[in-house]
């Protein structure tokens, strides 16, 4: 894996003041008049070289980035799709002009500059499953499921790096946690370079 380019996995805990709107009022709108009924949304971000140096940088990568959720995940009222921060419209570097946040999953799963949603009857791959890597579709918070080259039991805030335990679902166990009645419960088994987490 590059290491100008990684994964967005934070173990660090910021509570910006976004704007946003409920994502379940936003998909119902994009889903309207569809007959078809999808089991997935797929997000398709903006793929701009020459204003996105990440992207320059790394062109081995299947850019545009994609990501998806399943159709409980995208329609949860917790869920956001985020147009502005600090009352001001989002920034480029923020991820506009919607940026979509799945706050009970790792950062990656949140993605930013969405130009493209689209309904798609089966999974599909998402950016990260599109190369060998350990990041599987699913990609919840969880402390026991232990990366292959680092720990996910803590993580720490901004401004005080102080660490604190991680939480399973990043604390929105009581909101999320039926939705995945398989979820490990209890430490895994250390996975070892190349296996894919959920």
């Amino acid at each position: 894996m590059s290491e100008e380019f990684k994964p967005d996995i934070p173990s660090h805990a910021p509570t910006p003041p976004e704007i946003f709107f409920s994502r379940r009022k936003f998909m119902t709108t994009v889903a309207r008049g569809i007959l078809l009924s999808p089991a997935v949304f797929r997000f398709v971000s903006a793929h701009k070289p020459k204003q996105m140096p990440g992207a320059q940088q790394t062109p081995g990568y299947p850019w545009p980035y994609q990501e998806g959720l399943r159709m409980d995940e995208a329609m949860h009222d917790l869920t956001m799709a985020v147009t502005g921060v600090y009352g001001k419209p989002l920034l480029k570097q923020h991820g506009a002009p919607i940026r979509i946040i799945v706050p009970w999953k790792y950062g990656y799963k949140s993605p930013k500059s969405v130009v493209k949603i689209e309904l798609v009857a089966e999974q599909p791959k998402i950016f990260w499953e599109m190369q060998p890597h350990e990041y599987g579709f699913l990609s919840n918070v969880n402390p026991n499921i232990p990366h292959p080259r680092w720990s996910q039991e803590s993580s720490f805030w901004l401004d005080t790096r102080e660490s604190f335990p991680t939480s399973i679902f990043n604390g929105y166990d009581k909101y999320v946690g039926t939705l995945y009645p398989d979820e490990p419960r209890t430490p895994q088994i250390l996975l070892h370079e190349g296996q894919v987490a959920r």
